[in-house]
């Protein structure tokens, strides 16, 4: 009796199933890495920021900005900083970005302190408070 080539349905189920495991595996890992990746960009963001306004805009007028209306507050920096990884630039009216800045005990425009932060995909919201 002569062997048939080939593989039986079973085998070729199996390897199905095997490779689709693989690959749903393979995507969940992608997309939890580039969560990990979008968080850094958050954190390199708000460090750019909490620097630039503590060495820059501190520095220079000894006390910090109401708000953050645009990138011309904080020139020290690289302008995309101000804008998060879904789009959405510090100082958009309608909300929905990522990062906040909020200042605190202001008269006049002028601040003694502030809190920026981010909130971020895959750990506890990026906060950082002025030094001052």
């Amino acid at each position: 009796m002569e062997k048939k080539k080939g593989f039986t349905v079973l085998e070729l189920i199996l390897a199905i199933v095997f490779v689709g495991i693989f690959v749903v595996l393979f995507f969940m890992q992608k997309v939890n890495a580039d969560a990990m990746d979008r968080d850094e960009k958050r954190k390199v963001a708000i460090n750019a920021m909490f620097y630039a306004l503590e060495e820059g805009y501190y520095a220079k007028n000894q006390y910090y900005p109401e708000k953050i209306e645009n990138a011309e507050t904080l020139p020290w920096i690289d302008p995309n900083l101000f804008t998060d990884p879904s789009g959405v630039p510090l100082w958009n009216a309608e909300g929905g970005s990522n990062y906040t800045y909020e200042a605190k005990n202001c008269e006049n425009g002028k601040c003694k302190s502030y809190e920026l932060r981010s909130v971020m995909e895959k750990e506890e919201d990026y906060v950082k408070t002025s030094r001052n």
